[in-house]
């Protein structure tokens, strides 16, 4: 239980689902925790957002683990508060070790040459450059530190392949691969890893809403999660409809340890086999 012991990871999207699952993860493997996450207005979504109260909620799971936590209540589009929340929270608990840049949204589908110019911009300043402000935020601790470090930025399947009705959520999730690469190479000289998850349908609110139904099961007016669990079971290799937080929360646990420490520039899948399917 102390395979990130005395280190500080930045956990973005951390109110609920993946980004809850990581800090809970970490903290149980000794990391003390910077958890960000409220967004700001969203649009054109089918599920609400993850809210302050949730993100006290994460606060508590880690203090129950008796680890450290510093809540920073901002939205990943606003780099100029991000910035200075994480600075804040690092100089308080003296260190930064490992990035996770896990915030994102989904969206409601459209067709790529219908999809409205806000939900467009909107899913491209968090899905992308939300996830170069968390970077930005938190890459000059790391070289500051002198010790190295560990990134993973939160891609998807659909960050390694494409899916109709989504091109804006596939577009952003691929531009996070190409990120990756780029800091990889950038950062390795320091001793800092860069590599990227992709996970499969998740079980979160972000994919258990009407709008991710209506992506899988077009023929229905108001599909439910009864007739969901089917057709996203049908999308992966292995026999289950979707993974756990828990599941992608223990491959970044791998990547940000030193079982990984040679291990930077991948992509790795934690998708019940839908990339090969």
């Amino acid at each position: 239980m102390s395979r990130v012991a005395g280190k500080v990871a930045l956990i973005t999207g951390a109110a609920r689902g993946q980004g809850r699952a990581h800090a809970v993860r970490l903290a149980k493997e000794g990391a003390d925790i910077v958890a960000v996450d409220v967004p700001d207005e969203i649009i054109d979504v089918s599920y609400p957002s993850g809210t302050a109260e949730e993100l006290q909620e994460t606060c508590r799971a880690v203090e129950a683990l008796d680890r450290r936590i510093i809540t920073v209540p901002v939205d990943v589009r606003n780099a100029d508060a991000l910035r200075s929340g994480v600075d804040n929270a690092v100089a308080e608990l003296g260190r930064l070790d490992i990035i996770s840049a896990n915030a994102g949204i989904a969206s409601n589908p459209h067709l790529a040459h219908e999809i409205p110019e806000t939900t467009w911009q909107q899913m491209l300043d968090i899905n992308l450059t939300g996830v170069w402000h968390t970077v930005k935020a938190g890459v000059p601790h790391l070289l500051e530190g002198g010790r190295g470090g560990a990134i993973v930025l939160t891609s998807s399947a659909a960050g390694l392949k494409g899916y109709a009705h989504i091109a804006h959520y596939v577009a952003a999730k691929h531009g996070v691969v190409g990120l990756m690469r780029s800091l990889a190479n950038e950062l390795a000289p320091h001793g800092i890893r860069v590599n990227s998850i992709h996970p499969t349908q998740v079980d979160t609110p972000m994919i258990q809403n009407e709008g991710t139904y209506r992506i899988f099961r077009p023929d229905l007016n108001h599909p439910t999660r009864a007739d969901f669990e089917p057709a996203s079971a049908s999308t992966n290799a292995l026999p289950v409809p979707w993974v756990d937080p828990e599941d992608v929360s223990n491959a970044l646990l791998f990547l940000v340890s030193d079982e990984a420490r040679y291990i930077t520039g991948a992509t790795l899948p934690v998708d019940a086999g839908c990339l090969i399917k």
